[in-house]
């Protein structure tokens, strides 16, 4: 339960760092509270697309990832975050990327802030 909930935090720090850093990556509302209730439920929505949906896209992209030598992550990551903000404007948040490029930078600067959060959060499971 531990480990869930650090892994939250830190999606929730990382996409919080890209809304931050990209004007074309919005979170709005009416004060910080309801911005950080926000901020967590959407970290919660990305974590679970991460984890249902990116291993079925890793797989039929295989042969992608190969000839690219990983490079196609960087869009893999973009998609996983364009569906976020699609399935938070389904869900009535305040949650949006606009176009691919933005989601593409913003899906990096989510891996590496995510990966730092991850090297200093505990990990007790």
């Amino acid at each position: 339960m531990m480990n869930f909930v650090v892994k939250t935090i830190a999606n929730a720090g990382a996409l919080a760092v890209a809304v931050w850093l990209l004007d074309k990556i919005t979170l709005t509302g009416d004060n910080t509270a309801e911005k950080a209730g926000t901020l967590i439920v959407v970290a919660l929505i990305f974590g679970l697309a991460n984890w249902l949906v990116k291993p079925v896209v890793r797989l039929l992209t295989l042969p992608l990832f190969i000839l690219t030598l990983g490079l196609i992550t960087l869009v893999v990551n973009a998609l996983m975050l364009l569906l976020t903000s699609w399935l938070c404007g389904k869900l009535d948040l305040s949650f949006h990327v606009e176009g691919f490029w933005t989601a593409v930078l913003g899906g990096l600067i989510i891996s590496i802030v995510s990966w730092a959060l991850h090297v200093v959060l505990p990990d007790e499971d």
